[in-house]
């Protein structure tokens, strides 16, 4: 090639490397702004149990803010909404105008308790303003989910061990506890019965720790995971009152020790998936809507055959089509996929490398096309590219640098007209 063919090459490359980063903003600009608010620990982290090997020192400064590339999933910086206080969980409203916060390291009053946090979002930049801040009805919130209706918050305060229900007022303010409801019973033991070998994941089985809280499809019932008493429990909801009641059965065992984390939900509604943080397990149930029931079907692991040695669970997500289900594995640092059968039995698929160090959750865009992995102790997210036919996961090249990553949000800006 001549020094003029290279010269012409060149020139062409760029116009076209031009004309594809034109084409992506037009599409952006059609399709609406699409935002993503990643959660971070954002403060040293004091008066933490020493069983908490999963928290790193707070490198984050507050909720993260990327406007995203529909077309490549890249996340562009657009601002940082400062806390110092581990907004470390967020979710935004249906209506895209509201985003609430669990802070896991606020102390607050004599029991030390967390906060939950009511912000608006400004639509045309994704910027954020504090509404308010309540308690949260225990120490250490690590999540925080919205009702069905709309009308009210969920909490579940990891190191005070209860969940609570706080009403979201007219304006997107959050109310005082309606209810609050600790955790009671025997903690199970320091070794996970499923766990495998040569295993010394230790994480939660020294006192109760509420990990998880969220209504089921209906709203009627609500169920909460405590990792260190290895239930799930069931609520029934009183939508008028915002307050819990004992369901019957009230909870669901999991094997002693194994420590189930998060769940999710089939969008069939009939089938719900647990992962296990201490035991590396997925766990199918099935699940009756009427009664709010759950009947435990199947167990597999989250990890590759053959793997010894020590591994954390963290974050379960069904894939929109229900096709699929992605567990987190941390010190493996995968993400293990496996495909859903007609029964909605599990069958391992194989595992994507999360390109950073102990995957704290992962969230699929509003798509599905692209899986966001917060690599806690990695200070980034990844971006991967769903394969919708294989449930596969490709690393796209594309990294956002976050300090301690923990949860990631979005919303998707619907054009006008």
């Amino acid at each position: 090639m001549t020094s003029t063919d290279r010269r012409s090459f060149l020139a062409s490359s760029a116009a076209l490397a031009g004309a594809a980063v034109l084409a992506h903003a037009r599409a952006d600009d059609t399709a609406g702004a699409l935002f993503a608010y990643v959660g971070t620990f954002s403060s040293p982290l004091r008066d933490t149990l020493p069983t908490q090997v999963d928290l790193p020192p707070g490198n984050g400064r507050g909720i993260h803010v990327f406007r995203v590339d529909r077309t490549t999933g890249a996340m562009t910086p657009a601002g940082v909404h400062e806390m110092g206080t581990s907004p470390s969980c967020l979710a935004v409203n249906a209506s895209g105008t509201r985003l609430y916060s669990a802070n896991e390291t606020d102390r607050v009053g004599k029991d030390k308790e967390g906060t939950v946090s009511a912000f608006a979002i400004n639509r045309t930049n994704g910027k954020l303003e504090l509404l308010n801040t309540v308690r949260s009805g225990g120490a250490g919130p690590t999540f925080v989910s919205l009702h069905p209706t709309g009308k009210f918050a969920l909490v579940a305060n990891y190191f005070g061990g209860s969940v609570a229900v706080l009403p979201i007022l007219s304006d997107g303010r959050l109310g005082d506890a309606t209810d609050v409801k600790v955790d009671a019973g025997t903690v199970g033991p320091t070794k996970a019965t499923s766990a495998p070998p040569g295993s010394f994941a230790f994480s939660g089985h020294d006192r109760t720790h509420a990990h998880m809280i969220q209504a089921d499809p209906s709203g009627r019932f609500v169920l909460h995971v405590d990792l260190g008493l290895d239930k799930i429990f069931v609520w029934k909801f009183d939508e008028q009152k915002g307050t819990l009641t004992p369901n019957d059965p009230a909870a669901v065992s999991l094997p002693p020790g194994d420590g189930p984390r998060h769940f999710h939900f089939h969008p069939n509604g009939k089938w719900l998936y647990s992962v296990q943080e201490e035991g590396s397990t997925v766990v199918l149930f099935d699940y009756d809507a009427t009664a709010g029931r759950l009947t435990a079907r199947q167990t597999i692991s989250t990890l590759p055959p053959g793997f010894a040695g020590s591994n954390f669970c963290s974050g379960i997500l069904v894939s929109a089509g229900g096709k699929f289900v992605y567990a987190g594995n941390r010190l493996h640092d995968t993400v293990g996929i496996f495909a859903v059968g007609p029964t909605g039995t599990l069958t391992y698929v194989g595992e994507e490398w999360t390109r950073g160090n102990y995957p704290r959750s992962f969230t699929f865009d509003p798509t599905g096309q692209f899986l966001y992995s917060c690599n806690q102790r990695g200070d980034n997210v990844a971006v991967f590219r769903v394969d919708r036919t294989t449930g596969g996961l490709r690393f796209t090249g594309h990294y956002a640098a976050v300090g301690n990553p923990s949860n990631v949000a979005f919303l998707d800006v619907k054009p006008a007209g």
